[in-house]
C-alpha cells in the first residue's frame, strides 16, 4: 500500500499539521510528524488520536522533534506558524531531498516568498480550511471542514484526495490566499478578543457589523495591490464560513489561551502594513491588531 505514496514529512505538527498528516497516515501513507516534544512523545507512545467529525481513531504514525526526520521525504508539508516561517525554512533546507515538494499549509499571503528568501526553497502555496485543535498531547479534535486549495501539482491534489481530503487546484491562487486571509482577518481577532466561537461571532449584530468593516478595508488593500479577487459577494463568503464551522474558535484564540505568540502580525497586522504602503487607511484592522498584541503580551506575561 505504501508504494502508492511518497514519503511525507509534516514540519510543524500542531493542530493543522497533525490533522492533515493524520489523515494521510490513516490512508496508508508513510508519514512523519515533526513537532514539539510532549506531542511527539505521546504520539510515539500511543499513536495520534484523531477525533474527527466522522470518526474517532488512534492512528499509528512516526513522530520526531528534529527537522532531520524530513531527510527522505518526497513531500514536506510546512505547517509552522507564520512567525516561525524563516527559521523553519532554514532548518529544513539542509535535510531536503533533491526533487522533494514543499507545500506551505500556512495562514497569510506571503509565506512562499519568505520561504524562498530565507532558504531558496521553491514552495507551493496552499490555502487551508479546517477547524482543529490539540486537546492534549497526541490528541487532535476536528470540528469543521478539512479541505485544501493548492496552487499547482495535480499529483499532490490526487494524493490528498486518496486520503479523503478534498483538494482543489486553483487557477488564481493569489486571490484564494487573499480570500482566506480576509476571512482570517474577519474572524481571528474578534474570536480571540470576544472569547467566542465562529457561530456566535456571526450571529451577534455588533460583531457582524465590525466584520463587515474589516472586510471592506481588506478588500480595498487587496484591490490596491492588484489582486484579482473573485467577482462574488465577499461578505457572504466570509459569513458562510461560520455555517460550515460554527463550533470553531480561531487559532489566535487558541494561541492566546496557551500563552503563545499569535499570527496576528501576518493577518490584520499585514493588512495595516500593506495598506500604509499603498495609501489605504485600515483603522479597524489597526485597532484589532493592537488589541490582540496587547492581549498576547498579557497572556505570555502570566505564564
Amino acid at each position: 500500500m505504501q508504494d502508492l505514496w511518497p514519503r511525507i514529512a509534516v514540519l510543524g505538527a500542531g493542530a493543522v499539521g497533525s490533522y492533515f498528516g493524520g489523515m494521510l497516515a490513516r490512508a496508508g501513507a508513510p508519514v512523519t510528524l515533526i513537532g514539539r516534544p510532549r506531542h511527539v512523545e505521546a504520539i510515539t507512545r500511543d499513536g495520534l488520536f484523531l477525533e474527527s467529525l466522522h470518526f474517532q481513531e488512534r492512528i499509528p504514525v512516526l513522530a520526531s522533534t528534529s527537522e532531520s526526520a524530513a531527510r527522505d521525504a518526497g513531500v514536506v508539508l510546512l505547517c509552522v506558524k507564520t512567525v516561525d516561517t524563516e527559521v523553519a525554512a532554514k532548518a529544513l533546507a539542509p535535510h531536503l531531498s533533491e526533487g522533494a515538494v514543499v507545500i506551505s499549509l500556512q495562514n497569510g499571503v506571503d509565506n512562499v516568498e519568505r520561504i524562498r528568501a530565507a532558504s531558496k526553497i521553491a514552495a507551493i502555496p496552499a490555502v487551508v480550511y479546517v477547524a482543529a485543535e490539540i486537546t492534549a498531547p497526541g490528541r487532535i479534535k476536528h470540528s469543521g471542514r478539512g479541505d485544501l486549495v493548492i496552487g499547482s501539482e495535480p499529483a499532490i491534489a490526487a494524493m490528498f484526495a486518496r486520503a479523503g481530503v478534498p483538494c482543489r487546484i486553483s487557477e488564481n491562487i493569489e486571490a484564494d490566499l487573499w480570500t482566506k486571509m480576509i476571512m482570517n482577518c474577519a474572524y481571528n481577532a474578534i474570536s480571540a478578543l470576544g472569547r467566542a466561537k465562529y457561530g456566535r461571532v456571526v450571529s451577534n449584530d455588533w460583531t457582524r457589523e465590525l466584520m463587515q468593516r474589516v472586510i471592506a478595508e481588506a478588500v480595498a488593500v487587496a484591490r490596491a495591490a492588484g489582486v484579482r479577487l473573485p467577482n462574488a459577494d465577499i461578505n457572504g463568503m466570509v459569513f458562510k464560513l461560520a455555517d460550515a464551522m460554527p463550533e470553531a474558535t480561531s487559532s489566535t484564540a487558541q494561541d492566546i489561551a496557551r500563552g503563545n505568540r499569535t499570527e496576528i502580525d501576518s493577518l490584520n497586522g499585514y493588512l495595516v502594513r500593506r495598506g500604509a504602503e499603498l495609501g489605504v487607511a485600515t483603522p479597524v484592522n489597526q485597532t484589532l491588531h493592537a488589541l490582540v498584541k496587547l492581549l498576547e503580551e498579557s497572556a505570555m506575561a502570566e505564564l
